[in-house]
């Protein structure tokens, strides 16, 4: 297994109300619940009254007829009349009704492959709301510490105003910085509650409800890393995403029509028996006939041209996803690998020397010697390191999700 590289939170953020929402509980609410998910029943049953209508033989005719009647001279009347009664049966040959059971049921294992697509998606979209609420959690505690250091700065500063050591002016900077930070901490709780809402909505919740119960937040680690791998690897597994499994499928369904029509060039029979009243005589007499369409064969060849042509676009198509897919999974490995690097260096790096500055900043500040000017650049660069933080771990993780999607299999190291 590979690991993945610890990257701790920024300071001061304040922790969330208990009970707290996991990965796993959203994705298995979310797969009991889905509404897309749940019209995948309805395909399966119309699939399954589609193999059932397959399998039914052709139904026999009933047919009556009256002849020599109602003319003229000897024909006149009834008494000449000649009615007959009989039933046709249509015996079908050359494997046609084996070949609509297996193109019925082809069609089945499409629906299956959609399903496990379409699961799979959900997966991914599930994933991609929580740690877009995860990410919108880290804002917020941000924007309250942000909050915290502008009321330390007013505070600061009216201790220097009083003391006559700094103009009236920067008392009132700091209280306007102020205000701004806490509209910034109310934006950031409003899209905090947007990203909730838009997470319930994927089991049918307005609101972000687990058995009932109103969960408080979402249990995530949002600075562990995943782990990048190894890029031939992810190509390896590639191929067991359901999106080419379901090419598999939709050949198999392909070929499945193909002997279908196939089997159009082999004429139908149909054979016809039935009893004859002469009224004339008042005689009766059996009937018989058999019938055959002539020139099947000729006839069924634009069909068996358009099967083949459906059969061979199912392969120029895997071939035009497959290619799609790679140059899709080599962005998103290289942005991945450039994401978490970043991360690795703000946390490393920059966010500590960025600490640093503003503790030096701050003490030089209240002991006179740093203007406020210089003490609020120190503090928004503090804070725009952290929000930095947040939104690399943040698309990393959103990353990871996205080559999850393609490789249909998971990374090491999940928010």
């Amino acid at each position: 297994a590979v690991g993945a590289e610890r990257v701790e939170p920024p300071p001061d953020a304040a922790s969330v109300s208990a009970p707290a929402l996991t990965l796993r509980q959203a994705i298995e609410s979310a797969l009991r619940g889905n509404p897309a998910l749940q019209l995948f029943a309805f395909q399966f049953r119309i699939q399954d009254a589609r193999v059932q209508q397959a399998g039914l033989k052709p139904a026999p005719a009933l047919s009556f007829g009256v002849e020599n009647f109602l003319g003229t001279g000897e024909a006149r009347g009834l008494h000449t009349a000649e009615a007959t009664f009989a039933i046709s049966q249509v015996i079908e040959l050359g494997g046609k009704r084996e070949a609509r059971i297996g193109a019925a049921q082809a069609g089945t294992s499409l629906v299956e492959a959609d399903r496990q697509a379409g699961q799979l998606d959900v997966l991914a979209e599930v994933t991609r709301r929580f740690i877009m609420v995860a990410s919108r959690q880290e804002q917020l505690r941000l924007a309250r510490s942000a909050t915290q250091l502008n009321e330390q700065t007013v505070t600061g500063a009216e201790e220097r105003v009083n003391a006559a050591r700094s103009p009236h002016v920067e008392l009132d900077r700091a209280q306007i910085a102020l205000s701004r930070a806490r509209l910034v901490e109310r934006r950031a709780e409003t899209e905090l509650e947007s990203a909730r809402k838009q997470l319930a909505a994927l089991w049918g919740e307005s609101e972000l409800i687990l058995n009932g119960q109103l969960v408080g937040g979402v249990d995530a680690d949002l600075f562990q890393l995943p782990a990048v791998g190894e890029y031939a690897d992810l190509v390896r597994r590639m191929a067991d995403n359901p999106d080419f499994l379901r090419f598999a499928s939709e050949a198999r369904l392909r070929d499945a029509e193909l002997r279908l029509v196939a089997t159009l060039r082999k004429p139908d029979l149909t054979l016809t028996g039935g009893i004859r009243q002469l009224q004339g005589s008042n005689d009766q007499a059996f009937v018989a006939s058999v019938s055959m369409p002539l020139f099947a064969g000729r006839r069924a060849e634009g069909y068996v041209a358009e099967a083949r042509a459906q059969r061979e676009r199912v392969d120029v198509e895997r071939r035009v996803a497959r290619v799609r897919a790679e140059a899709m999974l080599q962005e998103l490995y290289q942005e991945l690998s450039a994401s978490v690097q970043e991360a690795g260096t703000l946390r490393t790096d920059v966010l500590p020397r960025a600490e640093e500055a503003l503790q030096e900043t701050k003490y030089a500040y209240e002991r006179g010697r740093y203007s406020y000017l210089e003490l609020v650049d120190a503090q928004r660069e503090y804070l725009a390191i952290q929000s930095a933080l947040i939104e690399a771990s943040s698309n990393a993780h959103a990353l990871r999700a996205e080559i999850e999607r393609l490789t249909n299999s998971p990374l090491t190291g999940a928010p």
